[in-house]
C-alpha cells in the first residue's frame, strides 16, 4: 500500500501538467491538428518527453528491500534495482490521442532514455514502453479516429499496458527470482495507479475539448442568429441605414463599448461610447482604420495612442478593427471599441473575425442579388421595349410614308422592325450574346431612326470584324447609341452624327459610342454611372444598369467611361476581355443561334 499511495501522489503530478497542458491554445491545436508527418514528429516528441518524466518520478524498489524512496534520476540504476514508474501514462497517451505511429515514436524515445538508466530491467522496460505505445495506437485506430476514446477504455488500455510490462520482465530480465520478486511488489500498485492516471488525464483532455465545443456551439448559434438578422438589412447594399441597424443588434449581441462602420472614405454608422464625435457622414478619424483600409489586414490597438483618436478626451482606448472585403477589395472595416483591454476575451477576437467575414459574404450576397434585379429590369425594358408604343408608332408611320414613295426602303425597315423587337425578345432569354449580334440589333434600330430623321441623322461604323465573336450582355450596345440620339441630339440645330468604332487593344475589345451632341454637364456624369437620377431630361437608368451589369460580369475595368463637353459632344466607351469569347463560349446558351 505504502507503493500504491506514492504512485499515486506522482501520477498528480502528470495530471496537474496535463490540466496545464489543456490550458494552452498551442497544445490543443496540435491535439486537433490534421495528423501529417510534421504533427506526427512533433507529437512523438511531446508524450516522448512525458514518459520520460514519467521515469524520473518513479521509485526506487531494489531486490529485498520493503522500503521505497523518490530520488531524482541524474545517475544510472544500480544492477539490484529497478523503478516503479508512470513512464506508461504518457507513451499511452500519445497513442490514444496520436495513433500507432505517435505511441510508437513516443514509446522509442522514453524506452531508449529508460535503458540508457541500465539496471536489470531496463530491457524490458524499453520494449514494453514501446509496445505499449503501439497498444495506445492500435486502440485509436480502432475506436477513436479523431475522436476521443471513452474514460473507461482508456482505463482498461492503461490496464493491459501495464499488465503486459509485468509479463515481459518476467520474461526478460534476469536473474529471474528478482524480476519475480519485483512484480510481486509492483504489480497491482502499478497498474491500478498508472490505468487511473491514463483515464483521468483522457478525462481532462476530453471535458477541455466538450466545453469548449459548447461554447463554439453557443457562439455559432448567436453568430447565426446576429447573420439571419443582418441579411434583412442588406437589401439595399452597405448604406447609413444598414449600417447603422447592423451596429445597434451587434452592440447588444456582443457587449463592446461602441460597435462603428464604415465605407472606405467616411463613418457609416457608430452605435454607443464616443457617437458625440464619431459622426456618421464624417470621414474616418483614427489612424488605426485608415491603416486597416490600407493593408486589409485585421488590427488590435491597445491604447489611446494606437487608437489616435484627433478628438481629445475619447473614451475608446480599445478597438478590434476588422476588414470589411467585396470580391478581395477592401470596402470597409466593422470595428468594436473597448474602454480596457481586459474587456477583450480571446473568443471576442474570434467572433470580430467571424462577424467581419460574415458581413463581408453578405455584402456580396447583397450585390449579386442587386445585380439578379438589375438584369431583371434589363428584361423588364426589353419586354417593354417589344410594344413601346411611341418607338412602335412612329416606325409604322415612317414605313406607311414611304409605301408609296420607296416600297423597297419599308420593306426593308419592315424586316428591320421585325428583327429589332425579336432581338429583344431574345434579350430576355440569354445571358450573353455575341458582339456581332448586339451590332446587328443596333444597326436595326439606326435603320429605323435614320429612316425617321432623313438627312438630320447619320451614323458611322468603324469595326474590327476579328472581334466580332466577343461576348457580352444583351442590350448593351443599343442602349448607348438610344440614349445618344434621345438626348445628345435632341434639339440639335446641326445634322447629328453617331459614331459606333469597336477596336482591339490589349487583349481587350474596346467599344466607343460618339455623338456631336449638346453635351452632359461635368456634375451629372458622376451621377449617372452609380445611382439612377431623375430629371426632365431622363433618369439615367439605361446608362446605370449598362454600367453595373458590365461590373458584375467583368469587374470593374468593364466599367463605362464618360467623356463630354457641353455643345460639342459626348464619347461614351467600356471594353470587355476578347478572352471571355472562350469562358463564356458555354454560358451563351443560344446565343450563337
Amino acid at each position: 500500500m505504502q507503493l500504491f499511495f506514492l504512485m499515486i501522489e506522482h501520477i498528480g503530478l502528470l495530471v496537474g501538467i496535463a490540466f496545464l497542458l489543456m490550458r494552452l491554445t498551442a497544445f490543443r491545436k496540435l491535439i486537433d491538428h490534421d495528423l501529417d508527418k510534421y504533427t506526427i514528429i512533433k507529437l512523438s516528441l511531446l508524450f516522448g518527453v512525458f514518459g520520460i518524466i514519467g521515469t524520473y518520478t518513479g521509485i526506487s524498489v531494489r531486490t529485498g528491500s520493503d522500503s521505497f524512496v523518490w530520488e531524482p534520476r541524474f545517475n544510472p540504476i544500480g544492477f539490484d534495482e529497478a523503478i516503479a514508474n508512470s513512464r506508461a501514462v504518457g507513451v499511452v497517451i500519445g497513442g490514444l490521442l496520436g495513433g500507432p505511429w505517435v505511441g510508437f515514436g513516443a514509446g522509442l524515445i522514453a524506452g531508449i532514455h529508460r535503458i540508457m538508466l541500465g539496471g536489470y530491467t531496463g530491457v524490458a522496460c524499453s520494449v514494453s514502453t514501446v509496445i505499449g505505445g503501439l497498444i495506445g495506437g492500435f486502440v485509436y485506430h480502432k475506436f477513436g479516429k479523431r475522436r476521443m476514446v471513452s474514460p473507461s477504455m482508456a482505463l482498461l488500455t492503461g490496464a493491459v499496458v501495464e499488465a503486459l510490462q509485468m509479463i515481459i520482465i518476467l520474461l526478460i530480465s534476469r536473474p529471474f527470482a528478482s524480476a519475480l520478486a519485483l512484480v510481486k511488489v509492483i504489480s497491482l500498485p502499478m497498474i491500478l495507479t498508472n490505468s487511473i492516471g491514463i483515464a483521468v488525464f483522457v478525462s481532462i483532455i476530453d471535458s477541455v475539448i466538450q466545453k469548449e465545443n459548447r461554447i463554439e456551439a453557443n457562439q455559432a448559434q448567436k453568430v447565426l442568429h446576429i447573420a439571419d438578422q443582418m441579411l434583412s438589412h442588406l437589401s439595399q447594399g452597405l448604406t447609413e441605414e444598414a449600417a447603422t441597424a447592423i451596429s445597434k443588434l451587434l452592440i447588444r449581441s456582443i457587449g463592446a463599448s461602441a460597435v462603428s462602420i464604415t465605407d472606405h472614405e467616411k463613418i457609416l454608422s457608430h452605435v454607443g461610447e464616443g457617437s458625440d464625435h464619431h459622426l456618421p457622414g464624417h470621414t474616418v478619424m483614427t489612424e488605426a482604420t485608415k491603416m486597416v483600409l490600407r493593408t486589409g489586414q485585421m488590427s488590435m490597438p491597445q491604447s489611446l495612442d494606437e487608437v489616435n483618436c484627433t478628438h481629445k478626451g475619447c473614451p475608446l482606448a480599445v478597438a478590434i478593427i476588422v476588414p470589411l472585403k467585396h470580391m478581395d477589395e477592401v470596402i470597409g472595416v466593422l470595428k468594436f471599441y473597448y474602454k480596457d483591454p481586459k474587456q477583450i476575451k480571446p473568443v471576442d477576437i474570434e467572433v470580430a473575425q467571424g462577424l467581419g467575414k460574415l458581413l463581408s459574404h453578405q455584402i456580396e450576397a447583397a450585390e449579386a442579388q442587386h445585380q439578379v434585379q438589375l438584369i431583371r429590369e434589363a428584361e423588364i425594358k426589353a419586354l417593354q421595349a417589344q410594344i413601346n408604343p411611341h418607338f412602335l408608332f412612329n416606325s409604322l408611320n415612317t414605313i406607311v410614308s414611304l409605301v408609296r414613295t420607296n416600297p423597297d426602303l419599308a420593306r426593308k425597315l419592315l424586316i428591320q422592325l421585325g428583327y429589332f423587337f425579336r432581338q429583344n425578345l431574345n434579350a430576355s432569354f440569354n445571358q450573353f450574346v455575341t458582339l456581332k449580334q448586339e451590332l446587328d440589333h443596333t444597326r436595326a434600330y439606326l435603320d429605323i431612326e435614320q429612316a425617321r430623321f432623313s438627312e438630320s441623322l447619320s451614323v458611322n461604323f468603324a469595326i474590327d470584324p476579328q472581334i466580332e465573336n466577343v461576348l457580352l450582355p444583351p442590350l448593351t450596345l443599343q442602349p448607348l447609341v438610344e440614349n445618344g440620339i434621345r438626348h445628345g441630339l435632341k434639339g440639335l440645330d446641326k445634322t447629328g452624327e453617331i459614331l459606333i468604332q469597336v477596336t482591339e487593344q490589349d487583349g481587350f475589345a474596346v467599344i466607343t459610342v460618339q455623338d456631336n451632341g449638346v453635351g452632359i454637364p461635368p456634375e451629372r456624369i458622376e451621377q449617372l454611372l452609380h445611382r439612377p437620377i431623375h430629371s426632365q431630361r431622363g433618369t439615367g437608368i439605361a446608362l446605370y444598369n449598362v454600367n453595373q451589369r458590365l461590373v458584375y460580369h467583368f469587374g470593374e475595368e468593364a466599367s463605362l467611361h464618360i467623356e463630354s463637353k457641353l455643345n460639342q459632344g459626348t464619347t461614351i466607351w467600356f471594353k470587355v476581355p476578347i478572352k471571355q469569347q472562350i469562358a463564356l463560349n458555354s454560358e451563351a446558351g443560344e446565343c450563337f443561334a
